[in-house]
């Protein structure tokens, strides 16, 4: 799977869709699909089911495809990913961005038998 290295909490760039080019924090993910903040939103109804609630038109984010999405700088810059071992041999996710690496997230630590 291209987009394994998304999760919760990451922030991701929308590169294909009707929100293209939007970017926004993972909110969710299950499988194959996520929900970022603020892309893909739709409206839903909601009849009221009792005299307490009343019947209204809510915005909700929607899920979308992980393949839709790319990880993403602070500036909003997509990111490209490689794994790479460290001094202790733990994996490190570390981007490439104008030949500078930098340590995006460390992933699990491996353990040496």
């Amino acid at each position: 799977m291209k987009n394994k290295w998304i999760k919760k909490g990451d922030k991701v760039l929308v590169i294909a869709g009707n929100d293209n080019g939007k970017v926004g924090e993972v909110i969710a993910r299950r499988e194959d699909r996520i929900i970022v903040q603020g892309v893909n939103v739709r409206k839903r109804h909601t009849k009221s089911r009792d005299q307490n609630r009343k019947s209204e038109i809510v915005s909700m984010e929607m899920p979308i495809h992980i393949s839709n999405v790319a990880l993403c700088s602070a500036e909003g810059k997509k990111l490209k990913l490689k794994v790479k071992m460290d001094k202790e041999g733990n994996k490190e996710l570390v981007s490439v961005e104008d030949g500078k690496e930098t340590s995006h997230r460390t992933l699990k630590k491996s353990v040496k038998s």
